[in-house]
């Protein structure tokens, strides 16, 4: 299970539109999207009728229909995380990251036995980890920062959703997951040793379109990123509103609605002109998560890109 699934655990996959090989002016923007409380806006927009004509949310379980989709040409665009948008690059579709849904600020965990006080002791130690998901992206920061390799630790790759299973049966010394599971796993006598509010602005959710249809359709990435800004507007000023709203789209309890918005930050219109600048935040993490991705035998492929995100299709202002 992908970090982005948890909170639609009990969503059944949309269908994809099919035949949709580039986007013009006159077609709608088929945009990927999959349960995460970062993309909650876009649902909400959808649902208070703020989605314009020109775009079409193709609803997935997990971030892999999206990535799929973007592959095949059937979506002209996608919510998806940083590396998520680096492995698709990488492959040969060349993304525009068009706005900053939000920012990990503690969504992301490290969580040991209570034996383990400091990351330089995770040496030989069990870890288990989504090898090909953001968990595996925080578990490379993690061990950079310890001044240890991934030959110093024992990978255990499993979903995320396994990890508690694994902890219970004693299979593992440490868990690097995602809400809920680093909760249950601190009930169970977890230490949170680490998070991402330990490296700030470094794991980020996005809304990214293809170098086609930013070109090809302006105005309809225009209006995604604009219903974006409409929803979280709702999500921020009307919160008890929209936690029900989401729990009940989610299928699941108000308060574990409020627990993921807790470590999570949503950035504003000024913040995302700031990360989406040239040499911003966006583009310098992902030259370093691609070089390290590479490193690391994450990617096959240098993506090679000299622009990644695009400021100009956010909005002067908000109404």
């Amino acid at each position: 299970m992908l970090r982005r699934d948890f909170l639609g655990l009990s969503i059944a996959a949309g269908l994809f539109a099919t035949g949709l090989s580039g986007c013009h002016r006159s077609d709608p923007l088929a945009f990927g999207v999959h349960p995460w409380i970062g993309y909650e806006p876009l649902y909400l927009a959808r649902d208070f009728g703020w989605m314009p004509g020109s775009v079409v949310l193709s609803s997935g379980a997990s971030s892999k229909d999206s990535m799929a989709g973007l592959l095949s040409g059937k979506l002209h665009g996608a919510a998806l995380t940083l590396d998520e948008t680096i492995r698709v690059w990488s492959e040969g579709t060349e993304l525009v990251v068009v706005a900053v849904t939000d920012v990990s600020a503690g969504a992301d965990a490290l969580i040991t036995r209570p034996s383990i006080t400091g990351l330089a002791e995770l040496r030989g130690k069990r870890i288990a980890v989504e090898v090909n998901g953001v968990s595996g992206i925080m578990l490379l920061k993690i061990l950079e920062l310890a001044g240890l390799g991934r030959s110093d630790v024992v990978p255990v790759d499993l979903p995320v959703s396994e990890h508690a299973e694994a902890w219970s049966r004693g299979d593992v010394d440490a868990s690097v997951s995602y809400e809920p599971t680093a909760t249950r796993l601190k009930r169970e006598g977890g230490i949170r040793l680490f998070d991402s509010s330990d490296i700030p602005e470094t794991i980020f959710d996005l809304l990214v379109v293809t170098r086609e249809t930013a070109d090809g359709n302006p105005d309809a990435v225009r209006d995604l990123v604009m219903a974006h800004f409409r929803g979280l507007r709702h999500l921020v000023r009307s919160m008890h509103d929209a936690v029900y709203r989401v729990a009940d789209h989610q299928g699941i309890r108000p308060e574990d609605v409020q627990s993921a918005l807790a470590t999570v930050m949503l950035p504003d219109l000024a913040a995302n002109q700031r990360y989406l600048s040239q040499g911003g935040r966006v583009e310098t993490m992902a030259r370093s998560l691609s070089k390290l991705m590479l490193r690391t035998g994450m990617i096959r492929n240098e993506p090679g890109f000299e622009r990644l995100s695009d400021p100009s299709f956010l909005p002067r202002s908000l109404p």
